[in-house]
């Protein structure tokens, strides 16, 4: 890759550009010589019009200059009488040499800028090149680590400053990993301030300047590229433009790495999510047919007339073959309700009876802890699946008794707002781990995964699930105890009109 320079220095020095000057002068002396006689003094004018635009297109506008008024002497002193000397005989030879040097200060000064319009065409070519080059490889960079060397590289061979690539962690940048330099005092703070407001910002960190671009995604900016360079005009504005066409190029390329991890994130959490709905429908189904057969047996057994030693053993197997069933109906129901096959059969009925359902469905499992139930005066009907909100409250009771110390109360309160009840379980047990609190109503997820209490962590899951195809949400606190609540959209009741008295 060829080094770019948007500020094209002279391509000669000095006395390489004086030597041009006197050299063509002196080819057109020599050529319009023998023809001294022949020639008006206007025609050998144009000889050295015609050396002027040489020299400029060669050496520059300087040595334009200089050739422009050496070839206007040369002409007076050999060519206009009296010879040989700088006198002229004719005014009207003043007007040939003024005409002279004014076109050739014009066509020098043309030839000029069309030498600098075509270098600056020379330099744009090559610079949509380099970023067409810097561009495919771009496109096929696999990580952040090949961008930021693609792109400091770059930097390095073509503008000759040093790039970092700082990408956004919160609300601060950071580099890619520990072993590239991190930044201090003020290109720090010019990095955070590039970041903080979308815009360039530049620094002067004696010796070395510092230029930051901000790499703007669809959303919010992603990062900041930074550019250091000594004694390298980073402010320059010509070279503003290709910065910007880097930075949009290097954010591009981020994002596009972003999206393609979110994407294969998303495939894999969708193959993960099939894999198994398919193993708890399966187990489930395979598991319930050969459980119900040991609960019979359990169950006869524990009837029968045995020693009681037996007779205990007995009871224990149906008590356990009765934990069994609940986790397999919790496999079952989380297999159906991840496949959508629940229907929800929505009623408006009031919710403290489906609350004292629950509570007396789990006598013997709460027969160690006082359940105590709040609810306001004016509790107004809610909508939804009786069945299915028994479950949610059987779980989260479940739940707060299995790891609520013996003897401590489970409370349940309902409160409401403008568009939601909000129904919580609590207890007095341990808490829930502060940083999953999000966690916990995923799949086979469990508050302490090192606890005897038995359990495979669907309960909360499947709350969720129902919680969620209500129209409301769940989430767990430690604000008062171990508390998970839920809400159910409150809606529009049918008005309950009183019935008549009649004697």
């Amino acid at each position: 890759m060829k080094s770019l320079s948007l500020l094209p220095g002279p391509s000669h020095s000095l006395p390489a550009r004086m030597l041009w000057v006197v050299t063509t002068c002196g080819l057109a002396t020599l050529l319009a010589w023998p023809w001294r006689e022949l020639l008006d003094p206007a025609n050998t004018a144009m000889l050295y019009v015609l050396a002027v635009a040489i020299v400029a297109a060669r050496a520059g506008k300087g040595a334009a200059i200089a050739s422009a008024l050496l070839g206007s002497a040369l002409l007076d002193f050999f060519f206009i009488y009296p010879h040989f000397t700088f006198t002229i005989g004719d005014a009207q030879h003043i007007v040939t040499l003024g005409v002279m040097l004014a076109v050739a200060f014009i066509i020098g000064n043309l030839t000029v800028g069309l030498q600098r319009e075509r270098e600056a065409a020379l330099e744009r070519e090559r610079q949509s090149r380099a970023l067409y080059q810097l561009a495919s490889q771009l496109a096929g960079a696999l990580s952040l680590e090949q961008v930021d060397e693609l792109t400091r590289g770059f930097l390095q061979e073509t503008q000759a400053c040093h790039g970092l690539l700082l990408m956004r962690q919160g609300e601060e940048v950071s580099p890619l990993s520990n072993e590239q330099p991190t930044l201090s005092g003020k290109p720090y703070y010019a990095a955070q301030s590039a970041l903080r407001l979308g815009a360039v910002q530049a620094t002067l960190d004696e010796p070395v300047q510092w230029l930051f671009l901000p790499l703007h995604g669809s959303t919010y900016t992603r990062g900041v590229l930074a550019l250091s360079a000594s004694g390298n005009d980073l402010l320059n504005s010509e070279r503003r433009p290709l910065f910007d066409a880097i930075a949009a190029l290097l954010a591009a390329s981020v994002e596009r790495l972003h999206f393609v991890e979110v994407a294969q994130r998303a495939q894999l959490q969708m193959t993960d999510e099939r894999l198994r709905s398919s193993i708890l429908s399966a187990l489930s189904h395979d598991i319930r047919t050969p459980l119900t057969v040991l609960y019979g047996m359990a169950d006869t057994l524990a009837q029968a007339e045995l020693p009681k030693a037996l007779h205990e053993m007995a009871d224990a197997m149906r008590q356990q073959t009765l934990r069994l069933n609940s986790m397999v109906s919790n496999l079952l129901d989380m297999a159906k309700l991840r496949a959508g096959d629940i229907r929800l059969n929505l009623e408006w009925q009031p919710v403290e009876e489906v609350i004292g359902a629950s509570i007396k469905l789990l006598g013997q499992a709460l027969a160690q802890h006082p359940v105590s139930v709040t609810l306001p005066t004016e509790m107004p009907l809610l909508r939804f699946d009786a069945v299915l909100m028994e479950r949610v409250l059987c779980n989260l009771l479940e739940n707060a008794a299995k790891y609520a110390a013996p003897g401590s109360p489970i409370r349940i309160a309902a409160r409401t707002d403008k568009k939601f009840a909000h129904i919580s379980v609590c207890n007095d047990g341990s808490q829930f781990p502060p940083d999953r609190l999000e966690s916990l109503f995923e799949l086979f997820e469990r508050g302490d995964t090192e606890s005897n209490v038995p359990g495979v962590g669907l309960g909360l899951a499947i709350c969720r699930s129902i919680v969620t195809a209500h129209g409301g949400s769940i989430q767990a606190d430690n604000d008062d105890g171990a508390c998970v609540t839920f809400t159910l959209p409150l809606g529009d009741p049918p008005v309950i009109e009183p019935e008549d008295d009649h004697e």
